[in-house]
């Protein structure tokens, strides 16, 4: 959308809100208030359930509403698995916080950022900045600015604070083999990712994250939050959590079942505790919600604690208070467990977070207001809304070893949050009704020749049937088909014991390409492995393609454990995405020894496994890379043009490393790809990562981003005025703008205004045309058109 169709849609805006008889939440206070518009923040059914309830202390009802019709403040976390983690939160505190300091706007003091003083090592803040207040200054736009460009790069995530909680209190280590079962939109997924690179020295994790979820379009708003951090320990697949497929990998040649150390199972709710953020919860709160969503919550957390490693630990969240999707939940786990699972006890972490214990004593209320206390009392034509493992345990002795009270829930008054409910639940044997784990005992065939992994083996809409392997399968499938013919009966009792029902896997969405692994002996390899020379423990094995057909474009990288995962489950899993990528073919990147250059994206995965065509540069010689275009070798320290003069044009690595006898310069090393040319020297780096690097150095951006944003505004204005004034509807501009496009699909990148991944050869080749064809622009249209369709080859 154009600058001049956005300020129309604002006016429109405006004039709809006067006509209703104010300015959508109180004239300048609207700012401050987050710019919602009026809505009467009342829920009588609301209150008076979770007053009947106690599940918020004595005295304190009034402050729990109040904070309820309050907007949430912002929050953000700083990525910390990257190296420059620390880089970024000095630059936050000491230059854009610093800048806050006294400022006021329309007459009201700019409140300062705060740390969340629970989450470790300052690397969480929230601040009730609107992004109206944000854009009213120019010191509070500059600011917002850094947190739209350093939030695309993936250093830092705009998340809400409560939803931190969960994967600290997993606990995971890079060892760890990890599952988040209800994953998308992916910010929880993204901290268990951080946390597996905890070490940024080791490039592949032994352990891995398998995210998860049911909505197909969901899965690649999960992939755009992974892709981010960069890390070949990360699949995305598409399955109902409450039947996802138990997975096999290969342990010295036979196939055993893949249990997790760590589950996050951040089930789907009613979202009563996002009211501050989710206004339209106040109109459509019901009870009935929670009864509906119970039944869903308990088969996900059975089947998650079914994958569980003895040992392992799984979180169970939501962010509802409502104790029929929390304690009754957990409750009805623990019991059928037979002592199989228990109740971590996480008092002592996350120290400075206030918390309320769970609770052990609650009722269920319909909709309509009428209240039940225990199973005995529901009507026949009740039970199918209401089921008996939503009541609490009614024998003492049980309800005391279960320990409801380690349970957490976060109510919104007493640190600003959201509402919130986690549990820490820790398997100490096998499910009952698993009383072995399975293992499938079987000697894996040889792989010879290109090994493909299907992404997907149904079109849209089809099904298959996966065979979970459990043990004492035939007495379990005879309680199964017990549950399921003589549900009415079995729920007459207040334990409903074993699994819910197995449900058959539907695949759905879009078939996704192949994963194609490179065979040992692919002659593809042996060019990149010499000119880069590569370290003979490189794990070329990991290296996989997404087309079986033609040429191979990209070249992406997994982990070992994960390929495992992958090679051994083709048949049952739908994979979205996995892999970083690591090299991109360039179309003239034969003639100089290498058909691959190295991808930005996985730069710091492969660095470690290079040791050739390295270039150490100075910070002075990064500022230039990052703000020219393709700055001549004369431009940079003496020092750099040694390194080069004797180097073969290509693809080369960009290294600096921080000088600890200068504090006052960039402390965190830097990786960047580049291109060495003739008589040019530039980085392959995409926009906000470089706004990013040359922040760190102290460098303004901000005014260069406006000089951007105006030129852009510009050329839009006079392409408008050139099109309805030619009826080619091509002017210099667009010829322009038409080649570039040409010269970047070539290439397989997007078109991009800023120096991104591109085929450095090409541009640097074609500079002289392009100035000439913008002289001669009508005379080459045809010509360039029929170039563009043959050369925007998607991979």
């Amino acid at each position: 959308m154009g600058r001049r169709a956005r300020d129309r849609r604002r006016q429109q805006q405006q004039q709809q809100r006067q006509e209703r008889g104010g300015d959508g939440g109180g004239g300048d206070q609207a700012g401050w208030a987050g710019g919602y518009p009026e809505i009467v923040k009342e829920n009588e059914l609301f209150e008076r359930y979770y007053r009947e309830l106690g599940i918020v202390p004595a005295g304190e009802w009034d402050a729990f509403m109040a904070a309820l019709r309050e907007p949430l403040p912002a929050t953000l976390r700083i990525t910390g698995y990257r190296s420059h983690a620390k880089e970024i939160l000095h630059c936050l505190k000491e230059k854009y916080f610093r800048e806050l300091q006294d400022l006021e706007v329309d007459g009201q003091k700019v409140e300062m950022p705060q740390s969340l003083s629970w989450y470790p090592e300052e690397l969480a803040w929230h601040t009730n900045l609107s992004r109206k207040i944000l854009r009213k200054s120019p010191q509070l736009e500059k600011f917002h600015q850094f947190l739209v460009s350093e939030t695309e790069c993936g250093n830092i995530s705009r998340q809400e604070a409560v939803s931190m909680i969960p994967p600290l209190l997993l606990n995971v280590n890079p060892h760890h083999k990890v599952l988040d079962m209800c994953a998308a939109p992916g910010s929880k997924t993204a901290q268990l990712i951080e946390m597996l690179h905890a070490d940024m020295n080791v490039p592949f994790p032994k352990g891995f994250v398998i995210a998860n979820d049911v909505d197909n379009k969901r899965c690649y708003l999960l992939v755009h939050q992974a892709k981010r951090l960069n890390s070949p320990c990360i699949m995305v697949v598409n399955h109902d959590a409450s039947s996802i497929p138990n997975l096999q990998i290969d342990v010295d040649g036979r196939k055993e079942v893949l249990f997790y150390d760590r589950i996050l199972c951040d089930v789907p709710c009613s979202g009563d505790g996002t009211m501050r953020k989710n206004i339209d919860v106040w109109k459509k709160w019901t009870t009935q919600n929670s009864l509906q969503l119970h039944g869903l919550q308990l088969r996900i957390a059975t089947r998650g604690v079914e994958q569980l490693a003895e040992g392992g630990r799984m979180v169970y969240s939501t962010c509802s208070l409502n104790p029929i999707e929390n304690e009754a939940v957990i409750a009805s786990l623990l019991e059928k467990s037979q002592g199989a699972l228990e109740l971590a006890d996480v008092s002592s972490e996350l120290p400075g977070l206030k918390r309320m214990p769970g609770i052990t004593k609650w009722k269920v209320m319909l909709k309509d207001g009428q209240w039940f206390e225990d199973w005995k009392d529901v009507p026949s034509n009740r039970q199918t809304q209401i089921r008996p493992t939503m009541f609490p345990v009614k024998d003492e002795e049980k309800l005391q070893a279960m320990n409801l009270e380690r349970c957490l829930r976060i109510l919104p008054h007493h640190q600003n949050t959201g509402g919130f409910f986690v549990a820490v639940l820790i398997k100490k044997s096998p499910m009952p009704w698993n009383k072995r784990q399975p293992k499938v005992h079987q000697k894996l065939p040889q792989r010879t020749g290109d090994t493909e992994v299907t992404a997907a083996n149904s079109d849209n809409g089809s099904e298959c049937v996966t065979e979970e392997p459990r043990l004492a399968e035939n007495e379990e499938s005879k309680k199964i088909q017990e549950l399921q013919n003589s549900d009415t009966e079995q729920s007459k009792k207040e334990g409903v014991c074993g699994p819910p029902p197995s449900k058959k896997m539907k695949l759905f969405g879009f078939k996704e390409d192949p994963f194609v692994f490179l065979p040992e002996d692919d002659p593809l390899f042996l060019p990149i492995q010499k000119f880069y020379a590569l370290d003979p423990l490189f794990p070329k094995m990991n290296l996989l393609t997404r087309t079986q057909e033609g040429k191979k474009r990209q070249l992406y990288m997994v982990s070992k454990e994960l390929r495992n995962v992958l090679l051994n489950n083709s048949e049952k899993m739908k994979v979205i995405n996995t892999g970083i990528k690591v090299w991109s073919r360039n179309s003239d990147g034969e003639q100089f020894g290498c058909a691959f250059r190295l991808a930005q994206e996985g730069i710091y995965t492969l660095y470690p496994f290079i040791h050739a065509r390295i270039i150490n540069v100075c910070i002075e010689d990064v500022k230039i890379l990052l703000t020219q275009e393709n700055p001549f070798l004369s431009k940079f320290s003496s020092e750099t043009q040694k390194k080069v003069k004797d180097m073969a044009m290509g693809s080369i690595v960009l290294k600096y490393d921080p000088d600890p006898e200068k504090p006052d310069d960039l402390q965190c090393p830097i990786v960047l790809c580049g291109w060495q040319g003739k008589t040019s020297l530039r980085a392959f780096v995409p926009k906000n990562e470089r706004l990013h690097y040359l922040r760190m150095m102290g460098v303004e951006v901000f005014k260069a981003k406006r000089k951007e944003e105006e030129s852009e505004s510009k050329t839009e204005e006079e392409v408008q005025h050139r099109l309805a004034q030619t009826e080619e509807g091509m002017d210099v501009e667009d010829k322009e703008h038409d080649l570039v496009t040409k010269m970047e699909a070539e290439t397989g990148e997007e078109s991009s205004h800023s120096p991104v991944e591109s085929s450095a050869m090409e541009v640097e080749n074609k500079i002289e045309d392009l100035d000439q064809s913008i002289k001669n622009a009508n005379s080459h249209v045809s010509q360039e058109s029929k170039d563009t369709d043959t050369s925007n080859v998607k991979d």
